[in-house]
């Protein structure tokens, strides 16, 4: 018989924060948002900790070197996209490399991996200066991601860190985890330009996966000793929703439309009706599975589409959307009177809101001028 879940499948954009106090010691200047992104003993400092919580998209029109530099250098982590020649994703982490030779941001070179090349390709990644790997998939709680987590550990051990993903529920959380993922990404239909519920009927709304993964990540911690980080990959619409995302649990947040909107992503620039916009598809889209890959393995029997080809208004430089973003959430931190990602986590309260709650929520009753 199935197994039915409690309660509605719900999005970020139903949940608000309510303030907290704020004393007069906490404020924006203050806030720490770094946090870890592999697995460690609790109580310990993580071996790898980004600066600021954003992981840019295992995605074609996302992430290449350039893209992951920038983010890069502001204490982020990019993962260059696998949707293409081992040869080209190795020059491509050759480069980013070269550009971080020497300096502390040389550890943290991501590239994404998948499950039917993964002996070849992380062979060559790894050798080209690679460090931190993320199998690319829709849905993760899969024996071919045991597989390829049990090989790399075997070939590499602690040295090359490894997440793994998508889940959306516990039961898929713990099967990663107890098979070594550094890290756990959440998330299933959630991306602007993924049409997986559609085409499937699998997935589950971002903030009930998120809330329901960072319980069973504590549960696992607790029963282990070992804290096992979790990425909110997708449903991220708004900048606030990277703050609620936090609050719920996520460790860190991937995006993929977000990123591709700045300047230095991958695509071209396209300009209509005076506005300058960048192209943006999915990994699922027939864009993206003309590419090589699908061609191949497991992929070979696609025949549908789980992605769209879209055009998205162009943000500027990735710098200064970035700085923007992070302001508004040390600001919200501040509001809930915390100074890091626990004391979120320990002082955050939450809403669900109405329909009406979100037309209220926006400019309304006016004529913007």
């Amino acid at each position: 018989m199935a197994y039915y879940f409690d309660g509605k499948s719900r999005t970020f954009a139903e949940y608000l924060l309510i303030p907290g106090f704020t004393p007069k010691s906490v404020t924006a200047d203050k806030v720490d948002l770094r946090t870890p992104i592999t697995r460690h003993k609790v109580g310990t400092q993580a071996e790898y900790e980004l600066q600021i919580p954003f992981m840019s998209a295992i995605m074609q029109s996302v992430t290449d070197d350039k893209l992951a530099h920038e983010l890069g250098k502001l204490g982020g982590l990019g993962f260059i996209f696998a949707a293409q020649s081992v040869e080209k994703q190795t020059k491509m982490v050759r480069d980013l490399y070269a550009k971080f030779k020497g300096t502390e941001n040389e550890k943290f070179i991501g590239a994404g991996i998948n499950t039917h090349d993964y002996k070849e390709r992380v062979t060559a990644l790894v050798d080209a200066g690679a460090r931190v790997l993320c199998i690319d998939s829709s849905e993760g709680f899969t024996e071919w991601q045991s597989k390829c987590l049990n090989w790399v550990h075997e070939n590499y051990g602690s040295d090359i860190k490894i997440g793994a993903g998508n889940v959306v529920d516990a039961d898929g959380f713990n099967y990663l985890a107890d098979c070594g993922a550094d890290f756990v990404k959440v998330g299933i239909g959630g991306g602007s330009i993924c049409i997986t519920r559609e085409a499937k009927g699998i997935g589950r709304g971002q903030a009930s996966a998120i809330i329901d993964v960072a319980a069973a990540r504590d549960a696992y911690a607790t029963k282990t000793g070992e804290y096992v980080p979790i990425c909110s990959d997708g449903g991220i619409a708004r900048d606030y929703h990277i703050t609620l995302a936090l609050a719920m649990g996520a460790d860190m947040v991937m995006m993929g439309k977000y990123f591709a909107a700045f300047d230095e992503s991958p695509t071209a620039a396209v300009t209509l009706d005076g506005r300058t916009y960048k192209q943006y598809w999915g990994e699922g889209s027939a864009r993206a599975q003309n590419w090589e890959r699908y061609n191949q393995g497991e992929f070979a029997r696609l025949k549908f589409e789980e992605g769209v080809d879209s055009l998205i208004l162009s943000n500027g430089k990735l710098a200064d959307g970035v700085n923007q973003t992070l302001s508004k959430i040390k600001s919200a931190f501040v509001n809930c009177g915390a100074l890091n990602l626990q004391e979120l986590r320990d002082k955050a309260k939450l809403t669900v809101i109405s329909g009406q709650s979100i037309v209220e929520g926006g400019a309304h009753d006016v004529k913007t001028v």
